[in-house]
């Protein structure tokens, strides 16, 4: 039998773990305020993650400050200068992708139906490795009797190939005044011209252009649209990936269009003596009679999606 003193220390054991587990579930991880984490992360601050999730900023900071205070740690830095996230943070959001992720997928398989079929689709380069990779991962192993076949081409080639008929929806860019009533908006942003600090620009004669291939409506637009303004442009430098062409500004050969995404420190944006490109948007497109139950369900992921994070992240 034990004695009174092994008694007691069991006892008091016994209390220091029920108040230890009692502590640990108390603390939350709420849902609604991992996401809006998710959403700061994606859209680069509280400001611009609450206008993508339709709420005050008031709102959000709300959500964030009772998640650090049910973890009694700090997530997000709020020293000037500092990074936007603490190391905590950062952790955190490692963990939130992945619960967020398992949660809407529970969600979804609960209401899934029995679908079978194919679905041809398009996608640009810099969408292959963002949330939409992750929609169709989980597209698949939601619907394994979908086959999805995705062809990756530059939105111009995309666009073509939906009008003739060769898929059934493709994720392109194009300008903003472009979208059509039928898309889906995944993402927007804007063009710029770019240049290195330290390359002067020729005064009366041409500017020399650093240019994706022919088959870039930047680049279209550059030669068509963007010389109106008696602007000419020598096109000193032809590449088809965004790499190439940051390597060519940081270089100094010339100016080129870039979108946000792309921007590099040492990159000075052009606001005088050239034309202002339009705004750009990421859309998800359907063909012209391209209908059937599978495509339906996926573009409606992409939509409920959009709904819960406000947009996209899309690949810089």
């Amino acid at each position: 039998m034990q004695d009174a003193d092994e008694t007691g220390i069991l006892l008091q054991d016994y209390h220091l773990t029920g108040i230890a587990v009692t502590e640990f579930t108390s603390r939350r991880l709420e849902i609604d305020a991992l996401r809006a984490l998710w959403a700061i992360r994606h859209h680069g601050g509280i400001t611009r993650a609450a206008e993508a999730l339709g709420l005050s900023q008031s709102a959000v900071s709300h959500k964030i400050k009772r998640l650090e205070t049910s973890l009694d740690c700090a997530l997000l830095s709020r020293k000037s200068g500092a990074p936007m996230f603490t190391a905590a943070g950062e952790d955190l959001l490692d963990y939130a992708g992945r619960i967020l992720g398992l949660h809407d997928e529970a969600l979804l398989s609960i209401s899934k139906t029995s679908l079978a079929g194919r679905v041809a689709l398009g996608l640009t380069e810099d969408t292959t490795c963002t949330d939409l990779a992750r929609i169709l991962g989980r597209f698949r192993r939601l619907h394994p009797n979908v086959s999805v076949r995705t062809k990756v081409r530059m939105s111009l080639i995309l666009r073509g190939m939906l009008e003739r008929g060769e898929l059934d929806a493709a994720i392109i860019q194009v300008f903003a005044h472009e979208v059509r009533p039928t898309d889906v908006v995944l993402f927007r942003e804007q063009l710029h011209w770019v240049k290195h600090p330290d390359l002067l620009l020729p005064q009366g004669g041409p500017v020399p252009f650093l240019s994706f291939d022919d088959e870039c409506f930047y680049r279209r637009w550059a030669l068509d649209i963007g010389q109106d303004g008696g602007v000419v442009l020598e096109t000193v430098f032809e590449c088809s990936s965004a790499a190439g062409i940051i390597a060519a500004v940081t270089s100094g050969l010339g100016v080129a269009l870039l979108n946000g995404r792309h921007l590099q420190p040492d990159m000075e944006i052009i606001t005088q003596d050239l034309p202002a490109p339009p705004a750009l948007a990421y859309v998800a497109r359907r063909g012209r009679k391209a209908r059937n139950p599978a495509l339906d369900t996926l573009i409606g992921e992409i939509e409920s999606e959009i709904s819960r994070y406000g947009g996209l992240a899309l690949a810089s």
